[in-house]
């Protein structure tokens, strides 16, 4: 899969807000090339909510265990949650694991490296090997955040305006 594939398929599910920061729109220069996908169907940047998924393309301060410096590799992060996260990791979000996988492999889903107590997944580089599985926890990391959001408007419409 290329970064291009993947905007592609997560920006045609419904509600998506993809912001890809770039040089001049205001955004840390830290940010730019990568992409972030939030649920905003009314178009704006949620101000209290985290993406459900990003796309990365460079090691960060306390996140290079990727190796995202080499060329041509990016990294695909997911909100998959507590039970996606044992299905693929064979323990708890905030357990230590016994041999965590080699957070540089590519086409490989891992624990992220730097969120995975927080039940983010991660893949260097999909590829065949992960293709269909990534497609599968973005799509189930968008319909988490789609629920979240309904139960946030309910809530808000239940107290009514103001309070």
């Amino acid at each position: 899969m290329t970064i291009d594939e993947i905007i592609s398929f997560v920006g045609g599910l419904d509600g998506v807000l993809t912001l890809r920061p770039a040089p001049g729109d205001g955004t840390p220069e830290i940010s730019w090339g990568d992409t972030f996908f939030y649920y905003a169907p009314d178009g704006a940047i949620p101000a209290t909510r985290q993406p459900f998924a990003t796309v990365v393309t460079k090691d960060c301060p306390g996140d290079e265990a990727s190796r995202l410096d080499r060329p041509d590799t990016f990294r695909v992060n997911v909100a998959a949650g507590k039970e996606a996260f044992i299905r693929w990791t064979g323990h708890e979000p905030r357990e230590p694991a016994s041999a965590e996988a080699d957070p540089s492999a590519t086409d490989t889903v891992i624990a992220h490296p730097v969120y995975g107590a927080a039940g983010w997944l991660a893949v260097v580089n999909p590829g065949e090997r992960t293709e269909a599985s990534v497609r599968e926890l973005l799509r189930t990391a968008h319909e988490s955040a789609r629920a979240r959001h309904a139960r946030r408007a309910e809530s808000t419409t239940r107290r009514g305006p103001g309070r």
